[in-house]
C-alpha cells in the first residue's frame, strides 16, 4: 500500500499520505479513537468494510506502527487478536479533529455527526486551534506556510 508520492518524498505531507492516504485507514483509526474499537468484528460492524480489505488495512497499520496486536481470550473461546492504537496512532487525534472540523464547515450534512473532543478527567470541551508561542489564537486565513527542515522545532519562528 505504501508508495512514494511524486518526486518530493522528503515532504512531511507526502510521507504522511504514504501511510494515511487511503480512506479506510483513517476510518479504522477514527473507530479505534472515537468508539474504542479494538476487535476485528467491531471494525467490520462499524464500517461495513469487506473482511479482506480490513485484514489488509489492519496489518498495514500494525506494520506502520500506528496500531499493535494484542492477544485476548473470552472465557470458553479461542484466543483472538485485538488492535490497539499506539502513541503514533493516538498522535493522529489532531488530524481526525481537523478533518472533522473541515467536514462540518465545508461539507455539512443535515443528519451529520462530528466528534467532540474533551479533557478525559473533567469532560471540558477542547477545540483544535493554531496558537502562537505567546498563547494568541490565530485564524487559519491569517497564516502563511513555508517549507522548513523537519529537525526545526514547532516553536521556532519561520
Amino acid at each position: 500500500m505504501a508508495k512514494t508520492l511524486g518526486k518530493d518524498s522528503t515532504c512531511s505531507i507526502a510521507r504522511s499520505l504514504e501511510v494515511l492516504g487511503d480512506a479506510w485507514t483513517l476510518l479504522i483509526v477514527r473507530e479505534a479513537m472515537l468508539a474504542g474499537s479494538t476487535r476485528f468484528q467491531e471494525f467490520r460492524d462499524a464500517l461495513g468494510i469487506a473482511p479482506n480489505i480490513l485484514t489488509k488495512r489492519l496489518t498495514f497499520l500494525v506494520d506502520e506502527g500506528l496500531m499493535e496486536r494484542r492477544g485476548y481470550r473470552e472465557p470458553g473461546e479461542r484466543a483472538r487478536t485485538e488492535y490497539v492504537l499506539t502513541e503514533a496512532g493516538h498522535g493522529l487525534t489532531t488530524v481526525i479533529a481537523a478533518l472533522a472540523s473541515w467536514g462540518r464547515t465545508h461539507r455539512p450534512h443535515p443528519e451529520g455527526t462530528s466528534p467532540q473532543f474533551a479533557l478525559a478527567d473533567s469532560g471540558t470541551a477542547a477545540r483544535l486551534a493554531f496558537v502562537t508561542a505567546a498563547g494568541e489564537r490565530v485564524r487559519p486565513e491569517h497564516l502563511t506556510a513555508h517549507r522548513r527542515p523537519d529537525a526545526a522545532s514547532d516553536t521556532d519562528t519561520v
